[in-house]
């Protein structure tokens, strides 16, 4: 493995990521900062939660910091920098990600997203020479006339294929006209396939292409994901699973109404919960994910758009009160836990309606999952009685930092205490066993495993 100096990051930079404790790259760095670093445009398939805002920050901040220094050009127009997200909890974690690093490069860093104010903003985001944005926020500022994009060199979309699904390729194919044609282009997606895939390739210009695992079977390795039958009562399920030993736990929803209407649910029946969505405003929520991100509250009801791109330490479990309605979608959800090598828990909820749906979604993922009739087990399951391995887990994959905040159980762990309460329960980590349906005792036997660590400092932002 390759340090960063030896990968060319200067010495500025490397002293501020070894001053947050991050001393080697993630391999999605090791491979991408060096072409960066050289000038490439770069395609890069990599999921959430791999080390890929390092890998686009770090070199961006050398680049545009070095040109800065030249006598030539002691007063460059700004913005030089563009990076595109699709949430503006993205681009608000980007933007915390890169300051340090900026801040040892004498660099400016403005987010620039909706719910704050736009004048101020403007103001802040002319003097800056990396912007991180939302497509229609930085339209809307555009348009009024508070900078331009006309000095941007280096230009980066960050999970540009969240953006497609949520419409903003009119806006996106906008922005980039707006930028100089002569300028490095790094386009980063879960999938580079289909769309995603023509547009990367429309954008860049001989790009060097790199894959950092697939992003569905990522799903599969480092979680350990559960499929309850809840036809009675999903709040009973929920409030079962929410018993056990855990961390911090997040909860999707499908609807803004439906996230409001179960934290007034939980609430009432004692859980300590907030909600986050679209609808909140700016601040709202800030300070929901403020206070979920301290433990002061210790669940999360969120829809798929408002927790795009949240990295969170300490999420030991994800919970789908609602399933997701594809693929893309459980991976994404199951990817705000067991992140950067860490594991954790994913269980879903569901009733005899949607059985055929998730048990198809389950079988595309290479999940067990026991929905829909099915019997399968492993050989070791079946020597087991179906009930898979008592207590048994493999090792994790490579960790950084080490032990548990907040009186809870550390985080990543897999917390192995059959959460439940339905009328059927699976588990499976990839192809492990799973738990025999009919077994109600082992279904709610609880047990915590401590072999994971936090990110305290010392770890890396995993975006």
């Amino acid at each position: 493995m390759q340090s960063f100096s030896q990968l060319g990051v200067s010495r500025a930079a490397v002293n501020a990521l070894s001053a947050g404790g991050i001393e080697q790259p993630f391999p999605i760095q090791e491979m991408v900062i060096g072409d960066v670093l050289a000038g490439h445009d770069v395609l890069v398939r990599s999921p959430t939660g791999s080390g890929k805002t390092l890998a686009f920050g770090i070199p961006i901040v050398d680049r545009i910091a070095e040109s800065e220094s030249r006598p030539s050009h002691p007063h460059r127009p700004r913005p030089a920098g563009l990076i595109l997200a699709p949430t503006r909890e993205l681009a608000n974690q980007i933007t915390q990600d890169l300051r340090p690093i900026a801040h040892a490069r004498a660099l400016r860093v403005t987010a620039v997203y909706g719910g704050v104010g736009l004048l101020a903003q403007g103001q802040n985001a002319a003097r800056s020479h990396i912007i991180v944005a939302t497509p229609g926020r930085l339209e809307d500022q555009l348009s009024r006339g508070a900078f331009t994009l006309d000095a941007v060199r280096m230009l980066v979309l960050d999970e540009a294929d969240r953006m497609l699904d949520m419409g903003f390729k009119p806006a996106v194919d906008r922005i980039v006209a707006a930028c100089p044609r002569q300028r490095q282009t790094m386009f980063f997606s879960a999938t580079l396939a289909g769309e995603a895939g023509a547009i990367a390739r429309r954008y860049t210009v001989e790009p060097r292409s790199h894959e950092n695992g697939p992003s569905a079977r990522r799903a599969a390795i480092e979680v350990e994901h559960r499929f309850v039958a809840a036809d009675e009562d999903r709040l009973t399920a929920l409030m079962q699973a929410l018993e056990g030993d855990r961390g911090l736990t997040i909860v999707f929803v499908r609807t803004k109404r439906g996230a409001d209407r179960l934290v007034k649910r939980l609430t009432a029946n004692g859980s300590n919960a907030v909600a986050m969505h679209g609808n909140k405003s700016q601040r709202q929520r800030e300070n929901a994910l403020a206070r979920f991100q301290s433990g002061a509250v210790d669940t999360l009801v969120a829809t798929d758009v408002a927790a795009r791109g949240l990295d969170v330490e300490h999420v030991t479990h994800v919970i789908n009160f609602d399933p997701p309605h594809d693929r893309d979608s459980y991976v994404h959800r199951v990817g705000r836990t067991g992140r950067a090598g860490r594991t954790g828990v994913a269980i879903t909820l569901v009733d005899r309606h949607q059985e055929a749906e998730i048990a198809s979604l389950a079988d595309a993922l290479g999940l067990e999952h026991g929905l829909n009739g099915s019997t399968y087990a492993s050989g070791e399951a079946r020597a087991n009685g179906g009930r898979g391995r008592p207590g048994g887990s493999g090792s994790g994959p490579r960790q950084q930092g080490s032990g548990p905040r907040h009186g809870r159980p550390a985080p990543g762990t897999a917390g192995r205490h059959g959460h439940g309460g339905g009328q059927s329960q699976s588990q499976s980590r990839g192809r492990k066993p799973r738990h025999d349906a009919g077994e109600t005792d082992q279904r709610r036997r609880r047990r915590s495993d401590g072999r994971q660590g936090s990110r305290r400092a010392g770890t890396q932002p995993t975006g």
